[in-house]
């Protein structure tokens, strides 16, 4: 008989020593710049995003993320595959504003994004990765629909922006892996305690 697991979603962000995780990359118009150019993650942090990747068949976007990601993905020819991969994946964009999604294998989740979350995780099958997103991460954390928060943690304090973690959001988490890379960048997954 087989067993059926539900997916897990996973939070995989950029963040600020001071916690904001909005535009690392200077795309969204935010005046933050790009705030992680200055640095290098190294091979053992491409090796990183390349397993969460493997690891998962679907992905999760915010709008923001997704008008980012949308013209810029279907364009990279990398070797290590990872653009292939991502272009080929079921992929999932949380907007009441944007009507079509135009990238291969994408649908826009309007209305009850949080209800369709919960079903998306209720099937069985690999994990759904939710890249930056932090507006569509306000929704779910509440909502205990987080169970792992990936970090990439730059060496730089920005001062201002979008913050992972909502306002007035409490919650434990358990470290489950924490390593440093190159540029003095740190790698740090936590679980989601059970409640």
């Amino acid at each position: 008989m087989e067993t059926r697991m539900p997916r897990k979603l996973v939070v995989s962000v950029y963040s600020s020593l001071d916690g904001v995780v909005q535009d690392p990359v200077g795309m969204e118009n935010s005046g933050l710049g790009n705030w992680v150019g200055p640095f290098s993650r190294g091979p053992e942090g491409d090796e990183i995003m390349h397993e969460e990747l493997w690891a998962a068949d679907i992905v999760l976007l915010g709008r923001t993320t997704y008008e980012g990601f949308a013209p810029v993905w279907p364009t990279i020819d990398d070797p290590a595959g990872f653009a292939k991969k991502l272009n080929a994946m079921r992929k999932y964009v949380a907007s009441n504003t944007l009507k079509d999604a135009t990238w291969t294998n994408t649908s826009v989740l309007s209305g009850d994004v949080v209800g369709a979350v919960r079903d998306l995780k209720a099937e069985s099958g690999g994990d759904i990765v939710v890249y930056g997103s932090a507006g569509l991460v306000h929704s779910l954390l509440p909502q205990g629909l987080v169970d792992k928060v990936h970090m990439l943690i730059y060496p730089t304090v920005l001062g201002r922006g979008t913050r992972l973690f909502p306002a007035g959001y409490a919650s434990a988490f358990e470290l489950a892996d924490l390593r440093r890379l190159g540029s003095g960048i740190v790698h740090a997954e936590y679980l989601a305690k059970a409640e």
